[in-house]
């Protein structure tokens, strides 16, 4: 989505464009679609699919090539996420947390030995990384971090616990964020680059969580953690608008994952109803379908565009904050109540496993949480309108 030179609004993707979301479809439905549904089950990260992503640039799509990276726009990140989410959310959840909040953070604000070190690996897929903010005491309450990073001069030692840490098991660097200055409030926060294997650094167990149950989430402990200067993105002080301004994209992220869950199960409505008959005739035909297929894909041609416009403005280097908030608040809202209506279409079948639909409905609420709360969301809007 562009803006002609007439000043018009040009809608069609570019043919780079269209050939990543052909990619991105391709492998969700070739590599992704087969044992989704045994991954969701037994709560089994997709270790093998999350490697093949890395190999097809997926993991690093918005890094600059000097870095290993694919060079792309947002635009082309929100298609591909859009795709994959429509398959397996947990899939693109880790693919999310590595793109938006771990490779763009490091690249936006790291040094350039931390993007040779971290980044680079991180683009490939080599390696994943993890994002950790949530606290047990602050989740929505950013500035409230009980993690505490003591400077010791050349090194931090680092105390505290991380909850709910999508990729927390399986990632080899963490962006942790911590207080170092209780006095300053949140101008006393630091982000610290963790490595995993480091002394006193501890996963904590596995969370049994209600969608998304491929993804890899944990609580983090870390116990006189020693963690270089060196390792410190930005100047002291700057951990809370890192995790601000990194947040901000991230919400693109999870407004594409979002919409790729509506879409996916409005897809699968629309079929089942040419499949299904009632009464003599196939449910496509009965006008109450008929209704709830036309607000489904209302509501997702209305996010999608809330999705993408908020890309277009982050690739225009134009302020997307209200957009991006905008987004994943309506998005996240449309995908609680397009994959209802999906299991609704389906019936009884909807409900059981096999139709995919009931584990889209699970996947779907999780995307008004994470990321900011859509009261989060709320706020954010309301300050930027009223500033």
């Amino acid at each position: 989505m562009n803006v002609a030179t007439s000043g018009t609004l040009n809608f069609q993707l570019s043919e780079e464009h269209t050939e990543v979301q052909r990619a991105a479809r391709e492998f969700a439905q070739k590599e992704l679609l087969p044992g989704v549904i045994e991954r969701d089950t037994h709560q089994t990260f997709p270790t093998e699919q999350i490697k093949k992503m890395g190999e097809l640039g997926f993991m690093g799509m918005m890094v600059d090539t000097i870095y290993n990276g694919g060079g792309m726009d947002t635009i082309s990140y929100v298609l591909a996420m859009e795709e994959i989410s429509k398959v397996d959310a947990s899939a693109s959840v880790c693919m999310s947390v590595n793109n938006s909040l771990v490779c763009w953070g490091i690249e936006k604000f790291g040094t350039e030995a931390q993007k040779q070190k971290y980044l680079k690996p991180l683009a490939t897929g080599e390696i994943i990384g993890a994002f950790c903010l949530s606290e047990p005491e602050a989740g929505s309450d950013a500035t409230s971090q009980r993690t505490i990073a003591e400077d010791k001069g050349d090194y931090y030692l680092l105390n505290g616990i991380k909850n709910w840490i999508t990729n927390g098991g399986t990632a080899s660097v963490y962006l942790v964020i911590a207080q170092t200055d209780i006095e300053k409030k949140h101008k006393g926060i630091n982000c610290l680059i963790v490595e995993r294997g480091m002394e006193g650094f501890e996963v904590g167990k596995k969370e049994d969580k209600m969608g998304i149950r491929g993804s890899d989430t944990h609580s983090l402990m870390f116990t006189n953690v020693k963690v270089p200067k060196e390792n410190r993105i930005g100047e002291d002080g700057f951990g809370f608008k890192f995790a601000m301004q990194t947040l901000n994209g991230g919400r693109i992220g999870i407004a594409a994952q979002a919409l790729g869950i509506a879409s996916g199960a409005y897809e699968l409505a629309v079929q089942y109803s040419k499949e299904r008959k009632a009464f003599g005739k196939l449910i496509s035909e009965h006008q109450a379908i008929q209704f709830k297929l036309a607000d489904m894909y209302t509501k997702i041609e209305a996010a999608r565009l809330m999705t993408l416009k908020a890309a277009a403005l982050k690739d225009a280097g134009e302020d997307f904050a209200i957009a991006a908030a905008a987004a994943k608040l309506y998005t996240s809202q449309i995908a609680q109540e397009v994959t209802t209506e999906a299991v609704q279409v389906h019936g009884g079948y909807g409900y059981v496993k096999e139709y995919h639909v009931e584990r889209l409905m699970r996947d779907a609420k999780i995307t008004q949480i994470y990321e900011g709360t859509s009261e989060v969301q709320k706020i954010v809007i309301a300050r930027n309108i009223l500033k």
